[in-house]
């Protein structure tokens, strides 16, 4: 007898395929039948006509290296239909982290030091699995993270022996499960890392191992920036996983082509692609590299002047009579979301066959970019259906099958029998985003129930159930 079986919902199965009526069925954690199920016997039925049914959603871009900790119930995620995260993106990793002088900018963003407990991978992997949060985790080792652990200062090349120590302390992660390595070029704690630097680390990555960057160059020098990842991971024939990419700032606006033919090109002699959000907005701590009036900047948070937060910058250098710069130097350490992207240049970006679903949310903003709780509802709703971009059975694949292939999660990301039993039953006509700007604290509308390894973990409205795994890096059962 099957635990549940789920009749007549529309089945999108991950493949990029039009979806079909069908049955599926969970038997302890698996998907254990699909097809026509009428004379099977369940411990329970659910009638989803009307519904689609579709594998849970992978977010391979997430800063939640911490918050599946903090808050292992993960309400942001779930009630968004993701069931899976990759955490230690952008360079910044919860470990193998000791904290000497204070957190760096930008693994502030994480936490504080004391949220910083894990000095080698194992012990942040059991961190996870004792506190059994409500998604499964994969994760990266970021190389500000392994910078900071071996350097006195960030603002230089890590010298031969720093560079050994760090390589060391990877190979051990790799060993331990960590998914790969990522870096933040484009930050100031990794900024003045040399190309040499993340080639050496990339050397220990194994053949198919994952490369993820947060380029060092997202406005005029992005291709530039694209052809060093892609150099980095050559030698060791690794795989290049472009985070949130984007044509930032509106010098750069209308590349969106330019950047996808170099991506494209790429991708016929090495493993590449690309995350993206579904925003014309980004969100990070405030870069006083990317201060401008060209466009529209929000402070979310301030430490000297709380108060800011949730008022534009323009708005503040005026209330102060001061030039955004100094503004800008007075609320530091702050964050800030950037509206510095033209809306044909994401829509672009988002098509492209080699692009996935990464939400990019940092759930430790007091006043969070609605990616955090929108992302995913926002492509199934917004981009698919009300603007028929792309149809949804392509959205679907670009949250599950395409990741979960391209990011080494074994039996997931599609429903097939045998495979585990991560699912989301949505309504295609009514599933959308409602996080704002202004209110970003919003759960989406119109996922129905989630299934997390065979178990309800979402019911529509609370989360029910916590039984998320950590994953290591496994080959597809179609490999």
């Amino acid at each position: 007898m099957h635990d549940v079986v789920i009749r007549g919902a529309l089945v999108l199965d991950g493949s990029d395929q039009a979806g079909k009526v069908a049955d599926v069925a969970i038997t302890g954690g698996r998907i254990s039948a699909v097809g026509a199920l009428d004379d099977v016997a369940a411990g329970q039925v659910i009638d989803a006509a009307g519904l689609a049914l579709a594998p849970g959603f992978i977010d391979v871009h997430t800063h939640d290296d911490i918050e599946v900790i903090r808050n292992p119930a993960m309400l942001s995620k779930l009630s968004q239909g993701v069931t899976t995260v990759v955490v230690g993106n952008c360079g910044i990793s919860a470990s193998p982290v000791r904290i000497h002088d204070g957190v760096p900018d930008p693994m502030n963003l994480l936490g504080d030091a004391e949220d910083f407990r894990y000095p080698d991978f194992a012990s942040y992997r059991s961190a996870v699995e004792q506190a059994s949060p409500a998604v499964n985790v994969a994760a990266l080792v970021g190389h500000t993270a392994l910078r900071q652990n071996h350097m006195d200062r960030l603002d230089r090349a890590a010298s031969d022996r720093e560079i050994s120590a760090m390589r060391s302390q990877l190979r051990q992660s790799l060993q331990q499960g960590a998914l790969g390595l990522s870096s933040g070029l484009a930050y100031a704690s990794a900024y003045h890392a040399p190309s040499s630097e993340v080639d050496a680390l990339a050397q220990e990555l194994p053949r198919g191992g994952l490369y993820a960057t947060h380029l060092r160059d997202e406005f005029a020098g992005v291709l530039d920036a694209m052809e060093e990842a892609f150099t980095a991971a050559r030698a060791p024939q690794a795989a290049v996983r472009v985070s949130h990419l984007k044509c930032a700032g509106i010098d750069n606006w209308g590349r969106s082509q330019q950047v996808l033919d170099c991506l494209q090109h790429a991708s016929r002699q090495q493993d590449v692609a690309c995350d993206c959000y579904p925003y014309a907005a980004s969100a990070s701590t405030l870069d006083l590299k990317q201060v401008t009036d060209a466009y529209d900047i929000l402070i979310t948070w301030s430490d000297p002047e709380p108060e800011q937060g949730g008022r534009l910058l323009a708005d503040i250098a005026a209330q102060w009579q001061v030039p955004l710069l100094d503004a800008a130097i007075r609320l530091q350490p702050a964050g800030a979301v950037y509206h510095g992207m033209d809306e044909g240049d994401v829509r672009r970006i988002l098509s492209h066959p080699l692009t996935m679903i990464g939400s990019d949310g940092l759930p430790r903003d007091p006043r969070p970019h609605p990616r955090l709780w929108g992302t995913f509802p926002r492509v199934l709703g917004h981009y698919a259906r009300d603007e028929k971009l792309f149809p949804l059975h392509t959205a679907v694949h670009k949250m599950t099958g395409l990741p979960a292939s391209r990011f080494a999660m074994g039996a997931r990301g599609f429903i097939r029998e045998g495979w585990c039993a991560d699912l989301v039953l949505f309504d295609p006509a009514r599933v959308r985003d409602t996080a704002s700007f202004h209110d970003p604290v919003q759960a989406a509308e119109g996922i129905a129930s989630v299934w997390v390894n065979g178990r309800l973990a979402y019911d529509g409205h609370s989360v029910v159930a916590r039984p998320g795994q950590f994953i290591t890096p496994q080959a597809s059962p179609a490999d």
